[in-house]
């Protein structure tokens, strides 16, 4: 297949992003596909062969790298998302594989367009991907849909900072971005200050935030694939939570898989992912994030629709738990998000 991996952006998640997309694009040449990279946000490259035998990766990603420190300077003289020619490129492949992540990537943005202009993409579409990047939205869904998530509210800018007694709520409280990803934008505050601060940062982001009850306890991750759910991989930050940092930094996290559950709460853990996956009107394939407390009480926190596909991903280690290599990963995403162009 001609395949664009399509990477960058102008979210806070770029540069994941680009290291994501170069992983890619390496893993589908290596299984015979015509692969190439290509920056949403910048200028493509069609002035030769478009899906070339013989391709350099890596020195695509280091061009795409390059333009980082003038994405905030685009992004403010330019009304245009896609850069010139991405989408003529995206329209000569068979498939476009989306390594985006975060703002405009991951939020259907980029999803409803490609549906008007009849290009193939991975994942779900663009209503699933607008609604978990919600995670007020994603909290009201799960509620309905008897998936348990933490209890919270939402706060906008214009309501301004508040304290945890005016929303009836007790500390320790998780604020956070309400369309934020990869952690940017969370906080733990364990005191008035500290929410006070908290709301201020997360503010700097976003014009609204969520806030929740802080569950203390283990952290969990369980990627769904064409509905059914993937083994159970748990995440032990040697510091802190799993925040920006130790997600992508190699080392900074104990992971196990399979997690070490008994049979019933790991079935547990993964039928509220299926469940999960499902009101939120998930194709594809996806990964949702779990805390669980001593007692064994589960709750779901949110939904990702295009998870990291780094070294350090969760999805390629619960994959190799199955078998499946990450080239073989890559094709089987693939596979599964073309069903919804089958029906």
């Amino acid at each position: 297949m001609n395949i664009v991996v399509l990477a960058g952006g102008c979210s806070t998640e770029r540069e994941v992003s680009i290291v994501s997309g170069l992983n890619v694009c390496k893993a589908l040449r290596s299984r015979g596909h015509r692969a190439v990279l290509a920056d949403v946000f910048f200028e493509a490259d069609i002035s030769g062969e478009l899906f070339p035998e013989e391709y350099d990766a890596d020195a695509k990603a280091a061009q795409i790298s390059a333009q980082n420190d003038r994405v905030e300077e685009t992004k403010k003289n330019r009304r245009e998302f896609f850069g010139k020619n991405v989408l003529t490129l995206c329209r000569a492949a068979d498939m476009v594989f989306l390594a985006l992540h975060g703002e405009n990537g991951e939020n259907g943005k980029v999803q409803a367009a490609f549906d008007l202009l009849g290009i193939r993409y991975t994942g779900t579409g663009y209503l699933s991907s607008a609604l978990a990047m919600d995670k007020g939205l994603t909290k009201t869904l799960f509620l309905a849909g008897g998936v348990p998530t933490p209890r919270g509210t939402m706060r906008t800018k214009a309501e301004g900072i508040c304290t945890p007694q005016e929303l009836s709520m007790d500390l320790p409280l998780v604020v956070k971005t309400c369309c934020g990803g990869s952690s940017v934008g969370v906080y733990i505050a364990n005191t008035e200050e500290e929410f006070a601060a908290a709301m201020e940062q997360a503010f700097a982001y976003e014009d609204e935030v969520v806030i929740e009850e802080y569950i203390k306890g283990r952290e969990f991750s369980v990627a769904v694939v064409d509905g059914k759910a993937y083994p159970v991989i748990e995440i032990a930050p040697l510091q802190g939570f799993y925040d920006y940092k130790n997600k992508y930094q190699p080392g900074a996290t104990v992971e196990t898989c399979p997690a070490e559950l008994s049979e019933e709460l790991t079935k547990k853990m993964q039928h509220y992912a299926e469940l999960g996956a499902k009101v939120l009107f998930m194709e594809g394939y996806c990964r949702l994030d779990f805390m669980m407390r001593e007692d064994g009480s589960m709750y779901c926190l949110e939904a990702n629709t295009l998870p990291g596909m780094t070294p350090t991903s969760l999805i390629p280690q619960e994959a190799k738990v199955l078998g499946m290599d990450y080239p073989e990963l890559c094709e089987k995403l693939i596979e599964v998000s073309l069903k919804k162009y089958n029906n």
